[in-house]
């Protein structure tokens, strides 16, 4: 898929406690998430209360190494991968965040996004604090490290989704927002404990999976063992994002006790039994699309064909060409095979239809190839609204779906139909309540409060500050001083 037309997920966290070889178990963890992010990766380890870390832009194997894992000693580590949601992309930004302060030294590893990081910046800014990062993942640094402030007090001012994996000099801890919007569980590897965004990690590393963190759970590691505290005395509304069963997570994973594989299978059968179509062949969109294809075929008994093929070895620098090949980013990933879609009425499955540039091309592709019919079909709802809870879904502006209606995207696409799984439907797939899911960015029902217009306001006010700041200097500068 284009970069540009698919949604970027937020971050991957991975920790462990009580094993020899801790960042190398790390390192493994971290190779298993990559998929929940591919900018930059960084482990940082503990060997008798001094901290080590190394981190860098680019994949996992290529910022660490055998030499490089042999300089992270200790039993226990940390680490991150990372697709920016808030923040540039930038080597300051790698996580995890170390500091060193009066309660010693902490690690913090972040997954999700805060919805008052900018109010909580300006406070902190107000008294002093200078930031070294642009994300907001460093606000909860600052408020662990704040004298009288413990870790329940810390989580109590964080507004928004956060599944976090932070390392005292002691102690390994794993904590979810309370409404529970991302994953997080808990694993052990022979006597060693073991943090992780998705139990798929715990698969390569051979751990056992012992149970999610649940929302506004704290969970403590050390030599004693896991003891878990509640953070929140009042229980709030479950938002689980229900993107990751859509698309995030891989398909291997176990989340909230079921299976993404089985669970987007039945988006495809939800999807045949919505949107039932007289074809000759049923076609998913590599990779995201394989299971929800075989579930609509499986269910309406059309025939399932991989007609797109796959490049697997294509990285994030190639040269571009200019007019050589045209569509050259989308032609380059997936490449179609002509003579199975020749003459034939077409189905075509994808998990979402973002800004749609991707979706077309693909039509064309099978239209140019002779394909009879091209029907498209996507297993989740229209994405209409942004997600301010970590997911890189643009502003309404840029979505299609929020500015044009399903016979117009049709339209554009050059399909001959487009059916959208319900709401509903995708909800009854997951086997699982409809009041445990985080559903805004279909539906515009924000379970955690935030402002847009205070965000802007506090952030040119920040501006102005700098701004003003920087006069000050200019005029400092010019004036005579004596020698």
């Amino acid at each position: 898929m284009c970069d540009n037309c698919y949604p970027k997920h937020y971050c991957g966290v991975f920790g462990v406690y009580g094993h020899r070889r801790a960042a190398e178990v790390a390192y493994y963890g971290l190779y298993a998430l990559q998929h929940r992010g591919q900018e930059s990766a960084g482990i940082v380890s503990c060997h008798r209360g001094e901290f080590y870390k190394c981190h860098g832009m680019g994949l996992v194997p290529q910022v660490f190494s055998a030499e490089k894992l042999s300089e992270l000693p200790g039993r226990m580590a940390v680490g991150h991968t990372r697709y920016s949601t808030t923040g540039s992309s930038h080597i300051r930004n790698a996580q995890p965040l170390v500091v060193n302060c009066a309660k010693g030294q902490i690690a913090v590893a972040h997954n999700g996004n805060l919805t008052n990081a900018a109010w909580l910046r300006d406070e902190l800014e107000s008294k002093g604090h200078i930031f070294q990062t642009t994300v907001d993942s460093e606000i909860i640094l600052y408020l662990l490290a704040q004298p009288g402030n413990n870790l329940v007090q810390t989580l109590r001012q964080l507004e928004g989704a956060y599944s976090l994996v932070i390392m005292t000099e002691r102690e390994l801890i794993g904590a979810r927002d309370p409404n529970g919007f991302r994953p997080l569980s808990v694993g052990r590897l022979g006597r060693a404990w073991v943090l992780s965004s998705e139990t798929c990690a715990f698969d390569l590393i051979e751990a056992r999976f012992v149970r999610d963190v649940a929302p506004g759970e704290i969970v403590l590691i050390n030599d004693e063992g896991m003891r878990s505290i509640q953070a929140f005395p009042e229980p709030r509304r479950r938002s689980f994002c229900i993107f990751e069963f859509v698309y995030f997570a891989r398909p291997d994973s176990t989340i909230t006790g079921r299976n993404v594989y089985s669970v987007r299978v039945e988006l495809g059968r939800q999807l045949a039994r919505e949107h039932p179509r007289e074809a000759d062949i049923v076609v998913p969109v590599p990779d995201s699309g394989n299971c929800a294809a075989l579930g609509y075929s499986l269910e309406s008994g059309i025939p399932f064909e991989m007609a797109f093929v796959r490049n697997h070895y294509v990285g994030r620098s190639f040269i571009q060409p200019t007019q050589l090949i045209r569509d050259f980013n989308v032609r380059v990933k997936l490449n179609l095979i002509k003579e199975l879609v020749r003459g034939k009425r077409v189905v075509i499955i994808d998990d979402s239809i973002v800004r749609g540039t991707t979706c077309k091309i693909r039509v064309n592709n099978l239209k140019e190839a002779g394909a009879k019919e091209v029907h498209v079909l996507v297993s989740c709802p229209p994405h209409r609204y942004p997600c301010v809870y970590g997911i890189d879904f643009p502003d309404r502006s840029k979505l299609m779906a929020a500015r044009y209606s399903i016979e117009q995207i049709r339209r554009y696409l050059n399909a001959d139909s487009l059916g959208y799984l319900s709401q509903e439907g995708m909800i009854k797939a997951t086997g699982l309540p409809a009041d445990g899911f985080c559903t805004a960015c279909y539906d515009s029902r924000y379970p955690v409060r935030f402002n847009p217009e205070l965000e802007k306001f506090i952030m040119e006010k920040r501006k102005a500050r700098i701004e003003s700041l920087g006069e000050q200097i200019v005029r400092r500068d010019r004036e005579p001083r004596l020698l």
